[in-house]
């Protein structure tokens, strides 16, 4: 609704005592240029660009739609462009509001643009909260241009607002801050007048662990760091010890350097515990990795080089689960992959182990390095282009298909290893089904023992 005298009040006080303002409100972009990440969106031309009015000609602004996870900067790109547009601004929240406050907007949108031709630009934030009922009264505003919507959502548009609406918006989807952009924020509002003006500085290490507990999110790390600021100030300290950013936020700080030894170190005793079936200490290092910030889906990728280095047959299943949880993971982040990695640390860590597999692929491929490679036998060469036959191609090929036992016993591997044995599975899991396969396989090609 429009500022009342109240409203109006605060934010004259706001200006006059910035510091009266949480700093993640202070450190609002101003202009559409200072504003962090989300690129892919400020392009010249677009339509947030044309929002505040960097276009001409006859076609107008669009109404949009901003998805995308908190602190990401839904609500600060509409702040902008409520400082920057010529238009009428009015900011509804989808918490508060319902159908009669809708109504009254659109109302005064439509005197002020019969009357003064002024246009109004509506921000409705969490419109995901809004009834199929009450997103339908936006509708004759949006599709008559009554008012330019700007609509804030953190959930999937297509499953939380109306397809009618979605029709007649642009949706827009913003991207996770990288680290970069949330560190590039929070340097800004160490020094910038808006923010902390030079009062405390901020070491590398606790930088490090403030953007690890912002994950992402720039309203998080403005918030973490004022209080943090505020602490430290209280202690007479100019800057903020990784202690006292602990103690703020009651967060320790997780010693793992993404780039670093421990990177690795921790990656390899997660490994080694699955391996060893130690599914407690394999929770702990997985929770390191998730505590720390890691990236998700290198945690998975290591899970799926496990399912196959160390369980292997011994449970076919193992590496089904480690792609499903790797795939489920690329689809929904943190934090709630935190439940799949478990899920699928959990599952290998208890599963019957076996590395054959890997010692079979191992010693095949020395052999090739070693030069033992010989021709193909000419009864398994390609038969199928003209004058293959007369090169002997094909000819004595049993087709193991019509055999009553569906096994032919014919030479398959090159002369120099055709009794070589690679596979040596083990009696663990259900492994053991495949080891008596493969001797009775072996017994049944008429393979010598090795």
């Amino acid at each position: 609704m429009e500022p009342d005298l109240f409203t109006a009040a605060a934010e004259e006080r706001q200006e006059k005592e910035p510091s009266s303002s949480p700093l993640a409100v202070r450190m609002r972009p101003r202009t559409l240029d200072e504003v962090v990440g989300q690129q892919h969106l400020l392009k010249p031309g677009s339509p947030l660009r044309r929002l505040v009015g960097e276009a001409s000609g006859p076609a107008g602004p669009s109404s949009v739609i901003l998805w995308g996870p908190p602190g990401t900067g839904k609500t600060t790109l509409a702040y902008v462009v409520s400082k920057a547009t010529d238009a009428r601004f009015v900011e509804l929240s989808a918490i508060t509001a319902g159908v009669k406050e809708v109504r009254a907007v659109i109302d005064g949108a439509r005197r002020a643009s019969g009357g003064y031709g002024k246009e109004t630009v509506l921000f409705l934030d969490e419109i995901h909260r809004f009834s199929k009922a009450q997103q339908d009264s936006l509708l004759p505003a949006v599709e008559n241009r009554w008012v330019t919507l700007i609509a804030a959502t953190t959930e999937n548009p297509y499953f939380s607002v109306i397809s009618p609406l979605l029709s007649r918006s642009l949706l827009l989807t913003l991207e996770p801050l990288t680290d970069d952009d949330v560190k590039g924020l929070i340097r800004r509002a160490l020094t910038d007048e808006r923010g902390l003006k030079g009062a405390v500085t901020l070491p590398e290490e606790t930088e490090s662990h403030l953007l690890r507990i912002a994950g992402g999110d720039a309203r998080r790390a403005l918030t973490a760091l004022e209080a943090a600021a505020g602490a430290a100030l209280d202690k007479g300290e100019a800057e903020i010890g990784l202690t006292t950013l602990e103690e703020t936020v009651d967060r320790a700080a997780v010693k793992y350097d993404r780039d670093g030894d421990q990177h690795y170190d921790v990656a390899s005793a997660l490994i080694k515990s699955i391996r060893g079936s130690d599914v407690d200490a394999a929770l702990h290092y997985l929770a390191r990795m998730i505590e720390a910030g890691e990236d998700p889906r290198f945690i998975a990728r290591r899970l799926m080089i496990s399912a196959s280095e160390d369980i292997g047959l011994a449970d076919p299943t193992a590496l089904q689960t480690a792609v499903a949880a790797a795939q489920a993971v690329a689809m929904i982040g943190f934090p709630e992959a935190a439940l799949t990695l478990s899920h699928a640390t959990i599952a290998l860590a208890l599963a019957p182990k076996s590395n054959a597999a890997t010692t079979a692929i191992g010693a095949a491929l020395e052999d090739v390095r070693r030069g033992l490679a010989g021709p193909v036998p000419a009864h398994l060469r390609d038969s199928h282009y003209k004058g293959a036959t007369k090169l002997g191609h094909g000819q004595g090929y049993v087709y193991p298909h019509d055999l009553p036992e569906g096994i032919a016993a014919q030479q398959y591997a090159p002369d120099e290893l055709k009794d070589r044995e690679y596979y040596a599975p083990t009696r663990h899991g259900a492994e053991a089904r495949y080891a008596d396969a493969v001797e009775w396989t072996r017994k049944n090609l008429g393979r010598k023992r090795s």
